[in-house]
């Protein structure tokens, strides 16, 4: 597995490659714009020429992730547009980066059926309006409130309900964190191998191209998303054991989210991997 990390964009996003170097970094995740605020400046020229320059010196793979603030599903008319162009925005600034996957929460909205068609929608008008190679990943969530996408079932129909020949610009990130609380149990070799085996027939493996590595600071099945240090939550150590050695995802990106210590995160990964 690729080992990576969520890193910072102060300065501008081009910045965000020599963080990664600083960290020991595989691969990184960045936001494209303020991810707690609706504004959002543009992207401009000079910025996109150094943030290209600098994924290709580094070679190394990268992922966005959007803002907070999207609700595809929401209720609201007024917060579900803005989430829509959000969306759209965000796909466009990662399409004119060269920036593969958008990573993003599906939403909340107390109708499963109802919100699942809107973050269908949500997704086919977006990629709709920035034609090109980035896809939207969606991502497991740990069910809080009225959140969607904390089931598999629920991830794969939401991506079910994108018309086929978008489907392909469509995939999945999987959040440690976020499958533990929703009670898939990952701790234990036997409940891993369950639980993928689970997701690969819902979903399809070839159809998760991100990991988000974190542990938890809640039990399993609380459906309460907090992050915790890698090792040092209700997961412990043996879960990540069994996934950056797991062969069925080598070459896929797992980035840690915890909000500092990514260097120290990542090097903990990686001494659980198989010499």
């Amino acid at each position: 597995m690729l080992l990576g990390a969520h890193e910072g964009i102060a300065g501008g996003v081009s910045t965000a490659f020599s963080r990664a170097e600083a960290d020991g970094a595989d691969c990184l995740q960045i936001f494209t714009r303020n991810a707690r605020g609706w504004a959002a400046k543009p992207l401009e020229d000079d910025e996109v020429t150094r943030f290209r320059g600098e994924a290709r010196r580094t070679g190394k793979p990268v992922a966005a992730h959007s803002s907070y603030l999207i609700n595809c599903a929401a209720p609201d008319r007024v917060i579900r547009k803005k989430s829509w162009e959000a969306l759209a925005d965000e796909l466009g600034r990662c399409e004119r980066l060269g920036i593969p996957a958008l990573i993003f929460h599906p939403g909340s909205h107390d109708d499963v059926a109802e919100g699942t068609k809107l973050v269908a929608e949500a997704m086919e008008r977006a990629l709709d309006r920035v034609p090109g190679k980035a896809k939207l990943l969606v991502e497991t969530t740990a069910g809080q409130g009225t959140s969607l996408g904390w089931r598999f079932e629920q991830v794969a129909a939401i991506r079910d309900l994108v018309p086929a020949g978008k489907r392909r610009r469509t995939a999945v990130c999987v959040d440690t964190c976020h499958i533990h609380a929703a009670g898939y149990d990952i701790t234990t070799e036997d409940g891993y191998e369950k639980t993928i085996g689970e997701l690969d027939r819902v979903v399809g493996l070839s159809n998760v191209r991100a990991f988000h590595l974190n542990d938890s600071k809640k039990p399993i099945g609380c459906r309460v998303d907090r992050h915790e240090h890698i090792g040092e939550g209700a997961l412990g150590l043996a879960p990540f054991r069994l996934l950056v050695n797991d062969d069925r995802f080598a070459e896929t990106p797992g980035f840690v989210e915890t909000e500092s210590r990514w260097k120290e995160n990542i090097e903990v990964l990686r001494g659980l991997v198989r010499r």
